[in-house]
């Protein structure tokens, strides 16, 4: 019998981030079905089919998890942002986000809505209040840089163009995430696109 080679500290890293992307994706799918808290983490083990040992050995509890989750879509928002500044021109950075974010949203309605949630919890939620606050902060943190944007596109008003952008998006996001049948996306993307990026 051949002995089998062993495994290279490369493989062990994409092997384990494997792992625990299936298990990210599992809790999600229980956690917008039934509920952050009616969740158990023998639910997250049978859901992504593994022992519920050796998701102890990637997670220490239910809140590691979901605090993975809130920063990994936290770095998905920057990444968007960053590569909009490296765009030339403010029109061009515009357009970007918009694409971001409903070529996002039209992929994964349901996770938009569990961060949407997320962000309403109340404060005396001790537990998901601060992962509410960590997305709100990165929200404002996203404005300020569509407020950018707006005063180089010599907005007499830029913060006041900047909450009317996010309001008009923000409501978009929410309809695609909520009435999926015969949304018109694509006609809706390009007229929020000529109305703020012409």
């Amino acid at each position: 019998m051949e002995d089998k080679k062993p495994r290279t500290p490369g493989e062990n890293d994409r092997i384990r981030q494997a792992s625990k992307e299936k298990i990210r994706a599992a809790a999600m799918e229980l956690f917008i079905k039934q509920g952050y808290y009616a969740t158990s983490i023998s639910d997250i083990a049978k859901q992504a089919a593994i022992s519920k040992g050796l998701l102890y050995n990637y997670y220490k509890g239910k809140e590691e998890l979901l605090s993975e989750m809130v920063e990994a879509r936290i770095k998905e928002v920057v990444e968007v942002m960053e590569e909009a500044f490296t765009i030339n021109t403010p029109r061009e950075q515009l357009e970007h986000i918009i694409n971001g974010a409903i070529d996002y949203i039209h992929q994964k309605p349901e996770v938009h809505r569990f961060y949407l949630h997320l962000q309403t919890q109340p404060d005396s939620d001790e537990e998901l209040k601060k992962y509410s606050h960590l997305i709100i902060k990165e929200n404002a943190r996203q404005f300020e840089f569509q407020c950018k944007i707006f005063e180089s596109m010599g907005e007499t008003e830029p913060r006041k163009r900047s909450l009317y952008f996010s309001s008009v998006l923000q409501g978009i996001m929410l309809m695609i995430s909520t009435y999926q049948q015969g949304f018109p996306i694509e006609e809706i993307k390009n007229q929020i696109i000529s109305e703020f990026c012409n």
